[in-house]
């Protein structure tokens, strides 16, 4: 179903959706100390009223730090500082379960490096008043990316379609990590199940929602390449996104054939 701005991927007409709360914008970072000043202050100013997270795992070169310095300054700000490297799933596990034990009523995925547009942010959350996930989209109408290779955007748009054809969602950009969760939505999705992690982290939750009928709306969005710092894309992360999504699709088809229904 289309909604004018995106795509529909889960029926809600006649839903009853509340204010939206305190959004809690959250940062996970690994060595991103060229990026995180500039992002936070990109945040700040495109939606003041909202709080940062900064997500940080114990970066060797002193991002933790400087994202300290940051919340000195600024009341909105926070940082919550791990104890390793232990993966973008698992920091922004930490991060939605800091947030709603604080009371945050939208929580926020944007990545450190700049190529999640915090002035798009208004645009996520505009459609989020009737919906109870919003996915930023490269591969809608009006999504494109800057300063992509071919070999990347073959990679990205691949693995969209794969996950879209191996778990039947009728979404475009399912591995994309641009996305504002209302507060509910997460606590209906069994976060303490969730153990994948890069962009199989991204179809897993996106895979949830839509299997627990929760109503779910991608809006364009344009997504520019880093310019500064290195990116935490490897093969490992693409080889462990393959096998889940296979895993979960094959599940999902042996419990229909078997009338069980669908697999978690």
């Amino acid at each position: 179903m289309n909604d004018g701005d995106g795509t529909l991927a889960a029926g809600a007409q006649g839903r009853q959706f509340g204010p939206l709360g305190t959004a809690l914008v959250i940062i996970p970072t690994y060595n991103e100390a060229e990026n995180i000043k500039a992002i936070v202050g990109r945040v700040r100013s495109a939606v003041p009223e909202a709080h940062v997270l900064v997500a940080d795992d114990n970066s060797p070169d002193g991002t933790g730090k400087l994202a300290d310095e940051l919340a000195a300054e600024d009341d909105h700000v926070q940082v919550l500082h791990r104890k390793g490297k232990e993966g973008l799933g698992a920091a922004y596990l930490a991060g939605f379960r800091w947030g709603m034990e604080h009371g945050y009523g939208v929580l926020i995925e944007m990545d450190a490096d700049g190529s999640h547009q915090p002035e798009e942010l208004p645009r996520l959350l505009t459609a989020l008043k009737g919906a109870d996930l919003v996915l930023g989209s490269r591969w809608v109408p009006g999504g494109r990316v800057v300063n992509w290779p071919k070999s990347r955007e073959f990679i990205s748009r691949g693995g969209s379609l794969y996950s879209r054809l191996a778990l039947d969602l009728p979404l475009r950009d399912i591995t994309g990590g641009y996305r504002a969760f209302r507060r509910e939505t997460l606590q209906g999705l069994g976060l303490d199940e969730v153990a994948s992690q890069g962009y199989c982290f991204q179809v897993d939750l996106a895979r949830r929602a839509v299997k627990a009928g929760y109503h779910v709306v991608e809006v364009p969005i344009t997504f520019v390449e880093r310019e500064l710092g290195d990116s935490k894309m490897s093969r490992d992360i693409l080889v462990e996104a393959l096998w889940r999504v296979t895993a979960w699709g094959v599940g999902d088809r042996v419990a229909k054939l078997s009338g069980r229904g669908k697999s978690a």
